[in-house]
């Protein structure tokens, strides 16, 4: 019998970086390393895999819907769509096995997720091209995972591993985005019995979309005008994880300034409701970009032009593992990231 504390020392969440990298390096690094046409294959930090095709690298991702019902679809094809851009890529091809509960799946439900999906690809010039549909046993609640594959010239390609000592580190339309809209949309029942209105709900519910939890826009615009030299979107764990894995990736330090990462009213009060740390919750929709501190300013005043609000929030240090960050009254601190987002409390 298995020791009781081994069964359960994992918590829900991405798995811990140290465990993570010991599972690839035993079972999964070693078998890309025979094949030379795989040029990115799994590590920590990278948004997908890349494929050497010849002319140009083909891209591929692979990521699951867990924490949402409503609109998951939607969900499906941007969250993947995510990934792919922040390689410097144009997604193209998108599959999705679609896993549905035994006890609570009708007609209605079906249909709603096919045409989510269908419509959102639709508007991305996506390609539905296959995938897997099943009901199960064991589930509470709809899952979809996705899988999408994209294209990318070979000078195109951006990795989350190419930040540059120095570099500064560009946050865009600040954080805790989809965070935001999945608790609105879980716990809508619960925050009407506290008493907040329909209006800061439905406020709530709409940061799927304004913000929006796309970040197609901003990394196309970045990767067309200027060199970066990494693009990271924040899922599970946040912002601050989402800089400790391009910091592990990059083998760098950090130094952040609290003071400037942009948290929105409506984020800031769920979190106080709910007890959550802004900083280490999902937050699809805030795209990390780091860049040669020279033309921070230029990159930040042309996402403005395209609607895209952004700040500098740091810089990359040489201090590989030393993840530093003032606070508000500029006082050094280490920066604690969790792999376990914070958005499981609610659940």
């Amino acid at each position: 019998m298995r020791d009781k504390q081994k069964q359960n020392k994992f918590l829900i969440g991405k798995l811990k970086h140290e465990f993570l990298q010991k599972m690839l390096s035993d079972f999964v690094s070693t078998t890309h390393l025979k094949e030379d046409r795989v040029v990115v294959g799994s590590s920590i930090g990278e948004d997908a895999a890349v494929i050497d095709m010849g002319d140009k690298y083909l891209v591929a991702k692979t990521d699951p819907i867990t924490f949402v019902t409503d609109e998951i679809g939607y969900y499906a094809v941007n969250i993947n769509v995510n990934d792919i851009v922040c390689m410097g890529a144009t997604p193209k091809w998108f599959q999705s096995t679609i896993l549905l509960p035994a006890e609570h799946t009708d007609e209605d439900l079906i249909e709603t997720i096919f045409r989510n999906i269908h419509d959102t690809c639709k508007s991305l010039g996506i390609t539905v091209i296959g995938g897997h549909t099943e009901i199960t046993a064991a589930l509470d609640r709809p899952i979809v995972i996705g899988s999408l594959l994209g294209e990318v010239d070979k000078e195109k390609l951006v990795l989350s591993s190419g930040a540059k000592e120095d570099d500064m580190i560009i946050l865009t339309k600040g954080i805790f985005i989809e965070g935001t809209s999945i608790i609105a949309r879980e716990k809508e029942d619960f925050l009407k019995e506290k008493g907040y209105s329909n209006q800061f709900i439905e406020k709530c519910k709409n940061y799927l979309y304004d913000p929006g939890i796309s970040i197609f826009k901003e990394a196309v615009v970045s990767n067309d005008n200027f060199t970066v030299t990494s693009m990271h979107d924040l899922t599970e764990g946040g912002l601050f994880n989402g800089l400790a894995e391009i910091a592990i990736a990059s083998n760098l330090g950090l130094l952040i300034k609290k003071e400037q990462i942009n948290v929105l009213p409506e984020p800031l009060e769920l979190s106080k409701i709910f007890n959550i740390d802004p900083y280490s919750t999902i937050s699809s929709g805030s795209l990390l970009i780091s860049i040669n501190f020279e033309f921070a300013e230029d990159l930040i005043n042309l996402l403005a032009k395209n609607g895209v609000a952004s700040e500098a929030v740091g810089r990359f240090t040489k201090d590989k593992g030393k993840y530093l960050i003032l606070d508000e009254n500029n006082r050094e601190k280490t920066m604690i990231y969790t792999e376990i987002d914070e958005i499981t409390k609610i659940f």
